[in-house]
C-alpha cells in the first residue's frame, strides 16, 4: 500500500515541488496540500493521512499550533520543514515539543533544483515515519497502567546510582522530548556527570543545550573540546563533530573532533559508547539507549558490556521509534529494559 502524504506550506512553490518529489517515488501518494496551519487540520480530520509535512512559519495559524492541534485529535506523524538558523531550530524544538515527530532541513536550492540526496532523504523519512503512526494511541496506554508505577517502586529500591562514575545516553528519533522528560526530574545534585548524544545537526545543539539548561534543575550545555566531566552537569555532543572520552574513569575528558566524510551520524553513538570501553572500570558506565531510528549505538554497546558497563535500552511501546533501542535489546547486551516512564522515575528517585 501507498504512504498517504498530505504537504503543508504557505509557499505555492514549495507546494508544489514538494508534491512532485514525493510523486516521483510510486509508493508515495500526495493525498492533498495545505497552504496554512488551519487547512491543514481541516485536512487532516478529513483526509486521515499517514505522514504530514509541514512548515513552520504560516499565516492564519502557525505549523506549531498546527502540529498541537492535529496531535489532540488526530495523531499523525509530522515531518517539520526547518530552516538552518538559530531562530529555526529553536522553532523546530517547539514543534518536537508540541508533538512533531521528525524535521529534516528546508534549502531552498535542494528542493528548487534537482538534488538527488535531498529527493532520496526526503523520501525515505516519509517511508520511515509512516509505521509510526499506531504507537500514538500505544503510549497512551502505557504511560496510565498502573503496573507501571508498581514496577518503578521496585526499581527504585536495587539501583545505586552512585556505584557508576558517568551516564552516557544515546538517542535519535524522538529524542529530544525524551531527554526533555527525563532531564527535567533530575535532582540538581545529580550524583553523576551525563553525556547525551543525540543525532542532531550542527545548528541545533546550542539552541538544544540552552533549551534543557533553562527548563532543568542540572545543568546543561553543549560539549567543548578539553573539558573535565563534572557530576550534576549535562553535556550535549554537539551536532556535525564526534564526541569520545579520554582519561581516567575518575578524570573524564571530552575529545571533539570534526566528522569525517562518509560517516552517517554526527555525532556518532557506537564511537561514544566505544571510548568509554576503553577506560579503566567500564563497569562505573551506565550507558541507556533510547528512542530512535536504526541500530547506532549497538556495537558500541557491545564493548562496553565486554567491560562490565550497565546497559538500559527504552521499551518499545514508549519508544517514538524503536529500531534503535529494539537493535540493542536484541544484541542481548541489555541489563534492564524500561519505558520512559520508568526511566524517568528511577534515575530521579535513586539520585
Amino acid at each position: 500500500m501507498s504512504v498517504r502524504v498530505l504537504v503543508v506550506d504557505d509557499s505555492r512553490f514549495y507546494r508544489r515541488r514538494v508534491s512532485e518529489i514525493l510523486s516521483s517515488d510510486p509508493s508515495l501518494e500526495v493525498v492533498g496540500t495545505a497552504k496554512d496551519g488551519a487547512e491543514a487540520v481541516e485536512l487532516t480530520d478529513s483526509l486521515r493521512p499517514d505522514v504530514i509535512t509541514m512548515d513552520v512559519d504560516m499565516p492564519v495559524m502557525d505549523g506549531i499550533t498546527a502540529t498541537r492541534r492535529i496531535m489532540a485529535s488526530s495523531p499523525t506523524p509530522i515531518l517539520m520543514f526547518s530552516s538552518q538558523t538559530t531562530t529555526g531550530a529553536r522553532a523546530t524544538l517547539d514543534a518536537l515539543d508540541a508533538g512533531a515527530v521528525d524535521y529534516i532541513p528546508k534549502r531552498l536550492d535542494d528542493i528548487a533544483g534537482h538534488q538527488d540526496s535531498a529527493i532520496a532523504t526526503l523520501c525515505r523519512r516519509i517511508h520511515q515515519l509512516k509505521s509510526i503512526k499506531q504507537c500514538f494511541e500505544t503510549q497512551k496506554v502505557t504511560y496510565q497502567s498502573p503496573a507501571k508505577r508498581v514496577v518503578k517502586q521496585e526499581l527504585k529500591k536495587d539501583i545505586n546510582l552512585r556505584s557508576y562514575r558517568i551516564l552516557v545516553i544515546g538517542t535519535s528519533t524522538g529524542g529530544p522530548v525524551a531527554l526533555q522528560s527525563i532531564l527535567t526530574q533530575l535532582p540538581k545534585n545529580f550524583p553523576l556527570p551525563i553525556l547525551l548524544v543525540q543525532h542532531m545537526p550542527g545548528n541545533f545543539t546550542p539552541a538544544f543545550a540552552t533549551r534543557l539548561d533553562q527548563l532543568c534543575q542540572i545543568k546543561v550545555k553543549e560539549a567543548e573540546k578539553g573539558e573535565t566531566l563534572q557530576s550534576g552537569v549535562a553535556y550535549v555532543a554537539p551536532g556535525g563533530y564526534q564526541t569520545t572520552v579520554t582519561g581516567s574513569i575518575s578524570a573524564m575528558r571530552l575529545l571533539i573532533e570534526p566528522a569525517q566524510i562518509g560517516q552517517i551520524y554526527k555525532p556518532c553513538i557506537d564511537m561514544t559508547y566505544d571510548s568509554l570501553s576503553k577506560l579503566n572500570a567500564t563497569n562505573r558506565v551506565l550507558a541507556v539507549i533510547l528512542t530512535g531510528m536504526g541500530s547506532d549505538g549497538t556495537q558500541g554497546a557491545k564493548s562496553l558490556k565486554s567491560g562490565g558497563a550497565t546497559i538500559w535500552a527504552q521499551d518499545a511501546a514508549s519508544s517514538l521509534v524503536a529500531s534503535m533501542p529494539s537493535s540493542v535489546t536484541e544484541a542481548g547486551v541489555v541489563d534492564r529494559v524500561l519505558s520512559l516512564d520508568e526511566m524517568c522515575s528511577v534515575l530521579a528517585g535513586s539520585a
